[in-house]
């Protein structure tokens, strides 16, 4: 059965335009070509990447911190309450208010004790500030990394400043296998299968969705331009990604620093570049090239489509994100407000207890003495004049 699956998935006619074949890729006249087999180093790598990044936050990202200045918020932490918790955990974070007076009877708490103790308690759950910094400042120093390799890469390989429609295609021009592009294919997607294994630990945003849709696409279009060679496209793709990817962690680091006015203006320069290379360059160029070039040569077969159909999702999320992106950008320039992440689960501000300790007095007098009238108690005087 597992014989039979693999012939089926791998067979030419799925994976190539007619006429060519996996024998197109064989090894041959000093010729070195990528192959399936060349993706099993990509698990230990990543396993590697878990392993370094601890080591990173703890012994690099961390002291940067302190270095910066990031300080944490001082959260009061809510009190156990076996009820409260059960309710909390099992079914809503966010309880209506018909919800809450339940509570409150169940418990012997008041409203306002009931609310407070959900703020606190989600606020718990909310991610430190210094865990969001050593992430970003993990993200950025992989992506700086990744992004000047990508230029090494590329210089590298002469055919790849030629016209894209000739150095995207697989089997056009030389097409040695070059150490630079082997360690920047296989650690890429090491890296992305990595962050595909952390995610659930890592700081969730409200596009969790999103990102986790954008790192299957991004391990499925690296393994598939390495296995079916389209080495040279996929090296472009990786390397717009890139060229904007560390400005984005280098503003969140300066914005949790409390470094606004640097955090701001790194922010504008991400939104340039992102804009210029992902909805202008990636559909217009490589895309144009992946999608319309191809189809003058061969007619379109299924890894055609599926390549393609990869790219399209991927330039979905970049609308996605550029709307966010353009509406801070704009947000910033016409108010020179700091920029905030909109993804990002803020804290809550929790009252003051004297506040709410005036509104729990002022419940009280009003089913004590009846309701009351500008601070006064409101008198009966509707008694019969007789009486």
């Amino acid at each position: 059965m597992l014989s039979w699956l693999s012939d089926w998935f791998w067979q030419e006619r799925l994976w190539f335009p007619k006429g060519l074949g996996w024998a197109d890729l064989e090894d041959r006249d000093g010729r070195v070509y990528a192959k399936a087999s060349d993706l099993w180093v990509v698990i230990p790598l990543a396993v590697g990447f878990l392993i370094v990044r601890q080591i990173f936050e703890r012994t690099v990202a961390a002291p940067l911190a302190a270095l910066l200045g990031v300080t944490e918020k001082v959260r009061l932490r809510a009190l156990y309450n076996p009820t409260l918790e059960s309710y909390y955990c099992n079914t809503t974070k966010h309880p209506t208010q018909s919800s809450v007076e339940s509570l409150s009877k169940l418990t012997g708490y008041s409203v306002c004790q009931i609310q407070r103790w959900f703020r606190r308690r989600r606020n718990q759950d909310r991610p430190s500030l210094l865990k969001k910094f050593r992430e970003a400042s993990w993200r950025f120093t992989f992506y700086l990394l990744a992004f000047i390799a990508g230029l090494a890469a590329l210089i590298d390989v002469s055919t790849i400043p030629l016209p894209v429609s000739d150095s995207i295609q697989p089997f056009s021009g030389p097409l040695t296998l070059l150490p630079s592009q082997y360690w920047y294919y296989m650690l890429e997607l090491a890296f992305y299968t990595s962050l595909l294994v952390s995610v659930a630990s890592d700081v969730k945003r409200k596009d969790f969705k999103e990102q986790i849709v954008h790192h299957l696409a991004t391990i499925m279009l690296i393994s598939f331009s390495w296995c079916v060679n389209y080495i040279r496209a996929g090296t472009l793709i990786m390397l717009l990604h890139d060229a904007s990817d560390y400005l984005l962690e280098s503003a969140k680091m300066f914005n949790y620093a409390g470094w606004k006015n640097t955090c701001n203006y790194i922010f504008i320069v991400f939104a340039a570049i992102f804009i210029v290379t992902r909805l202008v360059i990636f559909p217009f160029w490589i895309m144009y090239c992946t999608w319309v070039y191809p189809v003058t040569l061969y007619p379109p077969f299924f890894g055609y489509y599926f390549f393609n159909g990869l790219l399209m999702v991927l330039q979905c999320l970049h609308i996605f994100w550029a709307i966010l992106i353009v509406r801070l950008a704009f947000k910033f320039l016409r108010s020179k407000e700091s920029v905030e992440d909109e993804r990002s689960d803020r804290d809550e501000t929790d009252e003051s207890e004297e506040e709410d300790d005036e509104k729990e007095q002022e419940k009280q007098k009003t089913k004590k003495n009846g309701p009351l009238l500008n601070g006064h108690p409101v008198f009966n005087n509707n008694h019969h004049k007789a009486e």
